[in-house]
């Protein structure tokens, strides 16, 4: 009776909201004065305007029916939830066990508006597009004689008579933060010398010109030197003749790093600059990134630089786009439909960035020039012509040689300005240096412009010089696209600089530390936003003075520490094993510093009474989810030791969208049972701790909660002793004839089966995973309400290397063939645990223990399967380890990988290049499809990945490589650690697909879904236990700041508290007022370790496509046509102030109105200065 009335009032509801729906349309249909036509009083035929009126109703009608049939839908789940399900959750017959639904019905209301942006082809095609680009190329390495990767150059002597030729070159020194030596090893032997030197030596002639890059040097630098050295440093910039090229922390890795962590390095350099200088970067220079990504074109972009320098691009790809002139372009990204994200690029034509490859295309003759080679030094020219002092009798012959070469290299590009930078790693570290290569070059400089019939003018110059005056040359303003120049959108991996010697290896070198980066980034993410809430609810209470402010300086460190490693010597994993060392104890020691700070702003929110608030450094009030004994070790989950008296729990969703998770908890009982803050006992699954494959570690006991995490916020939980039967899972352990010895401990049911065992499946309410029942492993997946299995079968793979002189090494990857199946010497050991809440699969091998596991949630947790893989391969000799993932999805030589965690790139298997070279970085998820199906694979840490053969995926877990692949490093890779690599597995149906993405214009984009299970994955909730107190804890309340939901399709990117402004005499700089002091008067002084008032809050609008099948997600999820209200946005506190800036807070831009409301299209990332308080 009760379902039947419950039926009959919903039924009722929706029709009512039907009624209302169409009669508000009609109104917004009359009434909405943005929908008349602009201009004129009155249409010119009323026709038209009955005609528009009906188009509008049909599309209101159209979104009425998406909304109502998603409330039917809800009301359906409500319905089937009313049938008076039991408590506790009930066996089915198939061993899996069934939830109480949640009763909160949850739907995605998604506006067709909103879909529109994945369809693409709003814009216009670009001219070059680089995977049609690769399908063209016959990679077929000629020889070009005396420049090998290319082709011989010929001009004719009178081509630069009406036209003279304006060449810039542009000294420079590359400063590794870490490779051979440590950062601070390197600073203390040659950074410090090569800064000390430039600001004398610049002094000495007006004419001289450098450009700097990475500040995570330049600011070690400045803290050393004296009042009169900055002032020096800064009339150097003022007058031009020191340029900070791209201003970032480092000069970042494009193929590992994520986008969160490339945007902070680059805030945090031009912070530095802004603060310190007084100076906004213009253009950017990245020599030495093994490929490059079209992320970093964008973030430039939108960091107001106007011009951008990339060298280390596919020889082939170089001699193309040189033979058809195209080293220069507007860099475009794929999905811009209005070409606001174009930037100017300048590619570099020759194999490297040092002398010799840098003045023309003969390397023996550019050598010459390079006159830190001169005779009696300790490097020469390996082409056996050493280098000539410039002098009266010389300077004629030495000139016109020099003038041939910059001709040549000229004859490559479209306009006639040229760019010669002149520099290498770490040069100009002496005085004689800077004067052997500027007296020599100035001698060359005055001779060639005192020739006028050589229509040539010479002079040293910064990046932007050479910018500004190409500028000039085409007669545009920068930022503006010159007119004859091509337009290009794509990427430029995978990266080789000779033979097939493919820069693939790096993708996965050294996981461990991939991953570490990746957690301290979360942690880094969360602290952000957690001390922001704080301080701003401590400042507007009043008792800031009793907030911690010195967590700011931790802050401010990790920054600095994620910002160093995002280095491409470190994430990549190509530095010595000692700077690896290095960098572990750097991310090690923010780590800890970082879940300080959250433990500090997560005490002070939950507090019900924020007087009581006090904090003691010694005995902090909550304790740590885990530890890490050293740089190289997996965390050790805390335990929590029940008493007779409740312990607290407060756990920590860093998401901007409200999540049902299933929480771990480790405890020393399994008498237990958790409680909602309100008191109310929550859904449970006691399991035991493994210490390994068949041992239980004694008195400790894994209890995993399921509870609803509020958006940005912390909850409550209880832990309580209690003899009440708790729902135990059940395990079965296969040895598969191994003979090893079990521990078990009460009262956890283990059945243990000696021999081997048939297939067996694990299903939740949204999908059915069936495993082999010998090895453990994956073989298929069935989604609810379809009939069919989908095949889906993993196996784990062994990659040799080369037998001949080139091998494999930290860079590079060069197998010996196909990869071979992997072949322990044993079986592996079988656990499969089946409970309430998860059940799951562990199969141990020798050399890799792999766990997959099905939530049995309602939403994104039981969407997809949990996979982790914690490899150990350090008794192998030059092997790699791969997971490959077999289905029946026809996704023929198409596949798809995440460029930074920020955008997706269609790639294509090539059978005209070797295997290697397929390989592509995956920081994010790499995907196929068919016209049915999708199937994501998600990481947690940046690996390398492929699709080998239709239907495939796969990803190089580790590699332990014997010898170096002479590339600088001097080392192999030996130095592997135990690393666990965390996956989920995705499959989607398609709803309404074309096939494939079309050559001409690749554009592809994730689900709505498929952006959520990538954010589970990679933002884990923090559980904190209260510590143990004797007395009663405060009363502790739930904390959650949003006061409504976000949209589905916005992403909190960061709320980064800034740093406090001290002033100075002759400093001008109001917190707002932007225009930089100029370069003569120093800027403000700044304390790195106090917070301002104010905060940088970054949004990402995502991209989204919506033909994959939405259903169950578990939360409300709805979209604003990028529509956001800041204003009342956090609740119980005040947007102060709010001001849209460019990306790095360097430029304000303008506000469309006073509002508080602001908008952003798919895919923007978008900075606001913001006042809370």
């Amino acid at each position: 009776m009760k379902l039947k009335k419950q039926v009959t009032v919903c039924g009722a509801a929706i029709f009512c909201v039907a009624v209302f729906s169409l009669y508000l349309m009609l109104d917004r249909v009359q009434h909405d004065p943005a929908r008349h036509q602009s201009g004129g009083n009155f249409p010119r035929s009323q026709i038209s305007v009955l005609q528009n009126r009906i188009e509008q109703l049909e599309q209101l009608l159209e979104e009425n029916h998406e909304i109502i049939s998603h409330i039917k839908d809800s009301v359906l789940e409500l319905t089937a939830h009313a049938e008076g399900q039991p408590a506790l959750p009930p066996h089915t017959p198939n061993v899996s066990w069934v939830l109480p639904p949640e009763s909160r019905p949850s739907f995605l209301s998604v506006s067709p508006q909103d879909c529109q942006f994945a369809l693409g082809g709003k814009g216009q095609s670009p001219d070059l597009q680089m995977l049609a680009i690769y399908s063209l190329l016959p990679f077929d390495n000629q020889d070009g004689g005396v420049w090998k990767q290319g082709f011989d150059i010929t001009y004719e002597p009178n081509e630069w008579d009406t036209e003279p030729l304006q060449v810039f070159v542009v000294p420079h020194s590359h400063n590794d933060p870490g490779w051979i030596k440590t950062f601070d090893k390197y600073y203390y032997d040659q950074t410090q010398h090569i800064l000390n030197s430039m600001v004398l030596k610049m002094q000495e002639d007006p004419r001289r010109r450098f450009i700097w890059s990475e500040i995570s040097f330049f600011s070690k630098w400045w803290d050393n030197i004296s009042a009169q050295k900055r002032a020096a440093v800064r009339r150097l910039v003022g007058n031009g003749q020191l340029e900070m090229v791209t201003g970032g922390w480092v000069m970042p890795d494009e193929a590992n790093s994520h986008y969160f962590a490339m945007i902070d390095q680059l805030i945090e350099g031009h912070q530095w600059l802004e603060k310190n200088i007084g100076v906004t970067p213009r253009s950017g220079w990245a020599v030495d990134p093994f490929g490059h990504s079209s992320t970093m074109p964008y973030l430039l972009k939108r960091s107001n630089l106007t011009g951008m320098l990339i060298q280390r691009v596919h020889y082939a790809i170089k001699k193309h786009f040189a033979a058809t002139q195209n080293l220069e372009f507007m860099w475009r990204q794929t999905w811009d439909p209005d070409a606001s994200t174009d930037i100017f690029c300048h590619m570099m034509p020759f194999y490297s960035y040092d002398v010799p490859h840098t003045c023309g295309p003969d390397p023996k003759i550019c050598c010459q020039f390079d006159f830190k080679r001169l005779p009696g030094g300790r490097i020469n020219c390996p082409w056996k012509v050493p280098p000539r002092a410039i002098t009266d009798s010389n300077v004629a012959e030495r000139a016109q040689l020099l003038l041939d070469q910059y001709r040549k290299k000229s004859k490559l590009y479209r306009s006639k300005v040229l760019l010669v930078p002149l520099g290498d790693d770490f040069r100009y570290d002496k005085p004689q240096e800077w004067d052997a290569q500027f007296l020599n070059y100035q001698r060359l400089f005055d001779f060639l412009n005192s020739q006028p019939n050589l229509h040539v003018q010479v002079q040293f110059g910064t990046l932007s010089d050479y910018f500004d005056a190409l500028y000039k040359r085409l007669g545009i303003v920068p930022g503006m696209k010159p007119p004859g120049f091509p337009v290009l959108s794509g990427d430029f991996f995978s990266y080789a600089d000779r033979e097939d010697h493919y820069w693939t290896g790096y993708y996965t070198s050294r996981p461990f530390y991939k991953s570490l980066d990746r957690v301290l980034e979360a942690h880094l993410r969360g602290a952000e936003i957690l001390f922001s809430l704080a301080l701003a609810h401590a400042r507007r209470a009043g008792a800031d003075g009793k907030y911690p402010l010195s967590d700011y300086a931790l802050l401010s460190n990790a920054r600095r520490n994620l910002g160093l490693f995002q280095h491409h010597d470190a994430i990549t994993g190509t530095a010595k094993e000692a700077v690896a060392v290095d960098y572990g104890v750097r991310l090690l020691h923010s780590l800890t510093n970082l879940k300080r700070v959250i433990i500090n702003a997560a005490h002070y929110l939950v507090l019900g009474n924020k007087e009581t608030y006090h904090h003691d450094p010694a005995a902090p009030f909550l304790g740590m989810d885990d530890t890490r004994p050293g740089q190289d070790s997996l965390p050790e989950k805390t335990v929590v030791k029940l008493d007779t008296s409740p312990r607290f729990l407060v756990v920590f969703n860093p998401l901007e969208q409200e999540r049902l998770s299933v929480v771990p908890v480790l405890v020393d009982s399994p008498h237990v049972q958790v409680l909602s803050e309100e008191g109310q006992p929550l859904p449970v699954q006691l399991s035991a701790h493994w210490g390994s494959a068949t041992d239980m570690v004694p008195d400790v006991y894994q209890v995993s909660v399921l509870a609803r995490l509020p958006a940005l916020g912390l909850r409550v939980l209880q832990l309580h002793r209690s003899l009440d039967g708790r729902p135990v899972a059940s395990t079965r352990l296969y040895l598969h004839g191994r003979d090893v010895s079990v521990r078990r401990q009460e009262p956890v049911p283990l059945h243990v089966f000696p021999a081997t065992t048939d297939d067996f499946c694990l299903e939740n309410q949204h999908l059915r995973a069936c495993f082999s029942g010998s090895s453990g492993l994956l073989q298929s997946v069935r989604r609810a309400g379809e009939e069919r299995e989908q095949r889906v079968s993993s196996e784990f793979l062994v990659y040799g290397t080369r037998t001949s002189k080139d091998k494999s090494g930290a860079y590079l990857f060069l197998p010996d063939g196909e990869a071979k199946p992997y072949a322990p010497k044993e079986p592996p050991v079988v656990r499969v645990t089946e409970g309430p809440l998860f059940s799951e699969v562990a199969s141990y091998y020798q050399h890799v223990q792999t766990v997959m596991r099905l939530y049995n949630v309602p939403g994104v947790e039981g969407l997809s399967l949990d996979v982790s893989c914690v490899v150990d391969i350090r008794d192998h000799v030059n092997k790699e380890l791969a997971l490959r993932f077999t289905t029946d999805i026809e996704s023929d030589d198409a596949f798809f990988t995440d460029l930074n965690g920020f955008q997706i790139q269609p790639r294509r298997y090539q059978r005209k290049l070797p295997l290697q070279a397929n390989f592509y970085p995956m920081p994010a998820m790499a995907y196929i499809q068919d016209t049915q199906s999708r199937l994501t694979l998600h990481t947690a840490q940046a690996l390398g990945v492929s699709s080998l053969g239709s239907g495939q995926l796969e990803v190089i877990l580790d590699r332990r490589l014997m010898q170096d692949d002479n590339r600088g490093l001097g080392q192999g890779l030996k130095d592997n650690k135990r690393t666990c690599n965390r996956f989920r597995l995705l499959l989607e149906r398609r709803t309404t697909a074309s096939k494939q993405v079309q050559d001409g214009h690749p554009i592809s984009f994730p689900s709505l879904l498929s952006h959520i299970t990538s954010m589970h994955l990679n933002a884990e909730a923090l559980v904190m236990p209260v510590a143990q107190e004797k007395p009663v804890p405060p009363a502790l309340r739930s904390f959650a700041p949003l006061s409504n939901t976000l949209p589905c399709d916005f992403h909190i990117l960061n709320l980064r508290t800034l740093q406090a402004e001290v002033s100075c005499a002759g400093g001008s700089g109001t917190p707002g007022s932007v225009p930089s002091p100029a370069p003569h008067t120093p800027a403000p002084q700044q304390d790195d370790s106090l917070p301002s008032a104010e905060a940088a809050l970054i949004l990402h609008r995502k991209g989204f496509d919506c033909s994959l099948e939405a259903k169950n997600l578990g939360f409300n999820c709805t979209t604003s046509q990028g529509k956001l209200a800041l204003g009342s946005l956090f609740r119980g506190l005040e947007l102060g102030s709010l001001q849209p800036t460019s990306l790095t807070l360097m430029y304000p831009l303008s506000m469309a109105s006073n509002s508080t409301n602001i908008h952003l299209d798919p895919m923007e990332i978008s900075t606001f200065r913001i006042r809370l308080g």
